[in-house]
């Protein structure tokens, strides 16, 4: 019977416990893609609607810039300040990124709270015709990523504190996924404030 030399079997050793490729960013990009994907579909929903079947005059609103431009001024200083957060993470500054993450959160909460404040100033309702559809549909999705975001945040923000927290600058997936996804619901909003209060 042939033994294997022991330079042999620590290489097999190697083989077997080799870790596999990590696939989260991977996943979390297509994840993003088919929700990038669902609201194109409501864009094109909104505009072929507005091309095809225009307003009767009694149903034609005037959208108040003033709410919706604080929301997107929020939205892209929480960019920002979540950029800067990472960088603090990167530096292993933990309380100076979660202050950051905490400034992040806030700017999410004020844009859902502003958001609030437009809906009960609106002069129409959920079910007056498609267009008020259309728009409570879009901005409410929207604003539903915008909480799921806020809450992500306070959790990196959780999970950012020493020295018992999970996310430091040797493990910073959860802080750049939610970052990513941050940035993506960002620019969504961008799109849709173009789309529904400028055109």
């Amino acid at each position: 019977m042939t033994s294997i030399a022991p330079k042999e079997q620590s290489s097999e050793k190697e083989v077997q416990t080799e870790e596999h490729e990590d696939l989260r960013l991977f996943g979390l990009i297509a994840f993003l893609i088919a929700d990038g994907m669902t609201f194109a579909g409501f864009f094109a929903a909104y505009l072929t609607f507005k091309a095809v079947n225009p307003l009767m005059p009694d149903a034609i609103y005037e959208l108040e810039l003033a709410l919706p431009t604080l929301n997107t001024i929020l939205l892209l200083a929480s960019s920002f300040t979540f950029h800067r957060a990472g960088k603090f993470l990167e530096s292993n500054k933990a309380k100076d990124c979660q202050k950051w993450l905490l400034i992040t959160g806030g700017l999410g909460v004020a844009f859902l709270i502003s958001q609030m404040v437009e809906y009960f100033t609106l002069p129409f309702g959920l079910t007056d015709n498609l267009f008020a559809s259309t728009f409570y549909a879009l901005t409410g999705f929207h604003g539903l990523h915008v909480t799921l975001g806020s809450i992500m945040i306070m959790i990196i923000w959780w999970q950012t504190r020493v020295p018992s927290g999970r996310v430091t600058n040797q493990n910073k997936f959860p802080f750049e996924a939610a970052e990513l996804y941050w940035h993506f619901v960002d620019g969504i909003w961008v799109v849709l404030f173009i789309i529904l209060y400028l055109l």
